[in-house]
């Protein structure tokens, strides 16, 4: 997730969660935001995101790394809001019948709604999509050169 505007910018559905996960929705994050320069990647400590795996996905990308401290879950908050509203709001509560479906239907809210469409607090009551918008239509360079 872009924390700017709360966007998520990268994902990955799997039957076993590992590290080629973490990796794959990390890879999918800098892809689809231009291979960003100066970048900090901010997770827990969980064994995905301390594995060699993870970390040489990291080192490739020239992503620096930040983890929290053991036991403080509101580093990591934004995530965990994020997971929340996905199964409370989207998730319905007899599952889904294959990984198909569920994949499908995850990433019809990452990208139609919660993107799209839903109001967030943190963007002053716009979506995320709106909240970057903005974001250009008001972007005024520091300097310029010519």
């Amino acid at each position: 997730m872009d924390l700017f505007a709360r966007k998520p910018v990268g994902w990955a559905m799997s039957l076993s969660p590992d590290s080629e996960l973490t990796s794959n929705a990390l890879k999918m994050a800098y892809e689809s935001r231009g291979r960003p320069k100066e970048v900090m990647f901010h997770s827990d400590q969980g064994s995905h995101y301390t594995s060699r795996k993870f970390r040489q996905t990291l080192w490739k990308c020239q992503i620096k790394q930040s983890l929290s401290r053991r036991g403080n879950c509101w580093d990591n908050a934004p995530m965990e809001r994020f997971f929340r509203s996905l199964k409370i709001e989207w998730v319905p509560t007899y599952g889904y019948r294959s990984f198909v479906q569920a994949q499908h239907h995850v990433v019809k809210y990452l990208i139609g709604y919660y993107s799209q469409l839903r109001p967030h607090q943190h963007n002053n009551g716009v979506s995320p999509n709106q909240a970057e918008e903005q974001y250009w239509i008001n972007y005024k360079p520091v300097a310029s050169f010519t």
